[in-house]
């Protein structure tokens, strides 16, 4: 930790000596798991800033042969922007295309679709954040779960018995023991090895507004965490959090009431088996007056007290794992989500380069070329948005360049620890 501490006070003197240079945008090396030290991510002895982006349909697109080709355009045009990481499903419950068509029965097509979103990001050097289940039911979700056991003769009350009923928890348990032990049929490596994938997310924006007390959220994150754990030693976890807090942090809510749904950004990320925090930010559906003052400086807010409760208290890293806005909002303009866009990268470099809690971000959401059905107003087609897509190569060149400087000064200390070796060996000689 001394170490890191003098590296950062060290490349904040460099940063502000340099000014603006730039770099060439690479993404980083896929090679090796992504750790955490204190609160940074670490990859192969160095920090790693993740700029990265949704794009929950990978595995959708890649269990059909004649659509696979918008996977690898996906990863080619985010490599080319330097985006290093990407969160997507590894759920999809009952319904239409289906990964789990019942507890526990399986689609090997839709797995195998899977396979290939792994095997693509390994080949393009990009890391993996992978959810494994929703709260929402679009994909099935908790509700279908839920459903399942009542199917069974479980007396459920609501979706949220999705957290206390046993028979529901076990359903969930098996889900994880299967994803996280499937093996890969393109690559031959099980899912817990390998280092693609950078963690898993028990939720997708975990919520249980029955319970604002946030209690049973904490005792279903800390049992599922530790069953993960049980599973895969290799990888982080996440709890699939948007950054909420309870009832006695309320202030921090900024007077928004909708935003207790039971759970605690402090308590639930303190869970010893939760590896870093997360933060979604969508400040055009959560305010009742979203206009783009408001909406700024919401965000600015928001983002900072995020930031400043990873560092001082929890901390651990944080990444802000999906925000964006709307084009389908009223009296939208390109200029807004650039300004969204622009306050949280904006945050995250300070936050970054000064040592702080802050490791990178995704937007919501990544879409190539041909894939109009998949558009929900939130859609960043690289091509079509070339502000945007400017902001998001400068962010990956800021963010690159922390990481280069302190490999250069590992190896500046490498080189003078060698030659003191050297000098105290020739000094030794003839002794």
């Amino acid at each position: 930790m001394k170490h890191l501490r003098l590296f950062f006070l060290f490349l904040a003197l460099v940063l502000v000596r340099e000014g603006g240079s730039r770099l060439a945008v690479k993404a980083e090396d896929g090679g090796g798991f992504v750790k955490t030290e204190g609160m940074h991510f670490m990859l192969n002895g160095s920090p790693f800033y993740a700029n990265g982006f949704n794009a929950y349909w990978l595995m959708m697109l890649g269990s059909d042969p004649s659509q696979r080709a918008k996977v690898t355009s996906a990863f080619q045009e985010a490599t080319s922007h330097g985006l290093s990481i990407a969160r997507t499903w590894a759920f999809s419950d009952g319904g239409n295309m289906p990964l789990q068509s019942s507890p526990g029965s399986y689609s090997e097509q839709m797995f195998q679709g899977l396979d290939f979103a792994i095997s693509e990001a390994k080949k393009f050097g990009i890391k993996l954040v992978l959810s494994l289940v929703d709260n929402y039911e679009a994909l099935g979700g908790k509700r279908q779960y839920v459903e399942w056991a009542r199917s069974q003769g479980q007396p459920i009350a609501s979706d949220d018995d999705f957290f206390t009923n046993p028979v529901v928890k076990g359903y969930y348990k098996n889900h994880v023991q299967t994803v996280l032990t499937r093996r890969n049929s393109i690559t031959g490596i099980a899912y817990k090895d390998d280092p693609t994938i950078m963690a898993w997310e028990l939720m997708n924006e975990v919520r249980c507004p029955s319970d604002p007390s946030g209690r049973t959220i904490q005792a279903w994150i800390t049992e599922m965490a530790s069953h993960v754990k049980s599973i895969d030693g290799n990888h982080l976890l996440e709890a699939g959090l948007e950054g909420f807090y309870a009832q006695s942090s309320a202030q921090k809510q900024q007077n928004i009431p909708s935003f207790l749904v039971g759970t605690d950004f402090i308590e639930n990320n303190q869970i010893p088996g939760i590896d870093f925090a997360t933060v979604h930010s969508y400040p055009d559906q959560w305010l009742s007056d979203p206009s783009e003052g408001n909406q700024i400086s919401f965000l600015r807010n928001w983002v900072n007290t995020q930031i400043q409760d990873a560092q001082n208290v929890l901390h651990k890293p944080l990444l802000f794992a999906e925000f964006g806005i709307s084009s389908k909002m009223s009296g939208y303009n390109q200029n807004e989500r650039d300004q969204i866009f622009d306050t949280v990268y904006s945050a995250i470099y300070s936050s970054a380069r000064g040592g702080g809690a802050a490791a990178g971000s995704m937007f919501w959401q990544l879409l190539t070329t041909g894939m109009d059905s998949y558009r929900d107003g939130y859609e960043i087609v690289l091509s079509e948005s070339p502000s945007t897509a400017s902001m998001i190569v400068q962010q990956s060149q800021k963010l690159n360049k922390i990481r280069k400087m302190y490999a250069r000064l590992k190896n500046i200390e490498e080189w003078k620890k060698a030659n003191d070796r050297k000098r105290n060996d020739g000094g030794n000689t003839g002794n």
